[in-house]
């Protein structure tokens, strides 16, 4: 056997170590990248701190309840929105649903009606109808909020409106004051979920 065999045999034997190699370490990078992020996939990591250690704003809602606030707000961040348009949303979701992820609404709890008499389809953080998205989009906060944003932000002049109203030409609730006694709670948790965490 020549020294040229024995060279492209022991090429043959080893050949995969480099692929094997550059594969680990690009493995390695992804999990450096990736570990850290799913640790901030914790909707409070806005403000990384249990309910039971939240600030006196946070006193009264639940873990739930502050997960999907800390959504909302970062969503609208995701989205250019700032404290105003936070509040906004926070505002509408206490309005509508207390912070809870629900998947009923008016018409499961109080018989309410569409204006041509047909029953409601609300559901979801924001108790958005049908015509908002799917039941999956309107059941996943995110994409609630995402929804909410979107509409926010077609609407012209939205920061010069009374907030309740900005948010009614939104949501298109039968009472264009219904959101306002949720503004300075809301506010409060935007605040609470942006500003510095308890010790």
């Amino acid at each position: 056997m020549n020294v040229r065999t024995k060279r492209r045999r022991r090429a043959r034997r080893w050949g995969w170590l480099p692929g094997v190699l550059i594969g680990a370490a690009t493995l390695i990078a992804l999990l450096v990248v990736l570990v850290p992020l799913a640790a901030s996939r914790d909707p409070l990591a806005l403000c990384a701190t249990e309910p039971s250690t939240f600030p006196d704003s946070g006193a009264g809602w639940d873990r739930e309840q502050l997960e999907n606030a800390a959504i909302i707000v970062a969503t609208a961040r995701d989205r250019g929105f700032e404290r105003d348009g936070q509040i906004l949303g926070v505002m509408a979701a206490i309005g509508e649903s207390s912070l809870r992820n629900i998947d009923y609404g008016d018409w499961e709890t109080s018989g309410v009606t569409n204006p041509d008499g047909s029953r409601t389809s609300s559901i979801g953080l924001f108790q958005q109808q049908d015509w908002w998205g799917s039941v999956g989009e309107r059941m996943d906060p995110a994409t609630a909020a995402g929804l909410f944003y979107a509409r926010l932000g077609r609407l012209a002049g939205w920061q010069e409106l009374e907030p309740t109203i900005a948010i009614h030409r939104v949501q298109i609730n039968a009472d264009p004051q219904h959101y306002a006694p949720f503004q300075e709670r809301a506010a409060e948790l935007v605040d609470a979920l942006s500003g510095p965490c308890p010790g």
